[in-house]
């Protein structure tokens, strides 16, 4: 008996270190994941921050909500938009497609256009000629649009307005889908709408992938003189 005892009190002495080590690599697996998961946690919240930044001041995405850039834009269409296109000197251009901040001209929300004047243009749209519908002229220079909705008229009605410096005069490529320019021209502002309000330049179709790209200056505006050498 006492053979067997002693037989059994060596073997709980043995049976201890292996219960102690298994005890504290237990214990250092758990120290490892805790530290793995505070890590995966703090590249998370970094990760966070940064697409904040980037939104807040480099790219913002935008969600088309109507078909009044159509053919340019589809409604539902996701677009990233450059918010330092125009922090650094240069302003928006003709041609440009921007997002800006309609409230007290166009409406409370955010609206989506191309640009098709800058401060100091005269854009004028004469009606109809010889049984059609005249084109957009800036500074006396005829701009053919071939981003315009397919059917539609650069006008439904006559306009001639010069735009006044700091503004722009905007236009949606869906002319007869679109509230723009020409239907606020009697509103505060004229219908212009103030560099200051513009957030930014749409530069790329994210979403859906099957019409993702960058969206273009169109080269139509190129042969439009400054103000100060209209013609016509």
């Amino acid at each position: 008996m006492d053979t067997e005892a002693a037989q059994h009190a060596e073997r709980d002495r043995s049976s201890q270190p292996a219960d102690a080590e298994r005890e504290e690599e237990g214990a250092r697996s758990a120290a490892v994941s805790g530290r793995r998961w505070r890590r995966a946690g703090v590249l998370l919240a970094l990760c966070l921050v940064f697409l904040l930044l980037v939104s807040t001041f480099v790219l913002q995405p935008f969600l088309i909500p109507s078909g009044s850039m159509e053919p340019t834009l589809s409604t539902g269409d996701r677009v990233l938009v450059n918010k330092l296109a125009y922090r650094f000197g240069s302003g928006p251009q003709r041609g440009d497609v921007v997002v800006f901040d309609g409230s007290g001209y166009f409406g409370d929300s955010d609206y989506i256009k191309r640009v098709v004047g800058v401060g100091g243009d005269r854009v004028t749209c004469r009606g109809k000629r010889g049984g059609g519908q005249g084109r957009i002229e800036v500074n006396g220079e005829p701009v053919d649009e071939p981003y315009l909705f397919p059917g539609d008229a650069p006008s439904s009605v006559p306009f001639d307005v010069v735009v006044p410096e700091g503004t722009l005069f905007v236009l949606g490529d869906h002319r007869s889908d679109s509230s723009d320019s020409r239907d606020h021209l009697g509103s505060p502002g004229g219908g212009m709408v103030p560099v200051d309000t513009v957030i930014g330049r749409a530069d790329w179709i994210g979403l859906p992938l099957d019409r993702s790209g960058a969206l273009g200056r169109p080269d139509v505006f190129a042969k439009v003189p400054e103000p100060g050498g209209a013609h016509g």
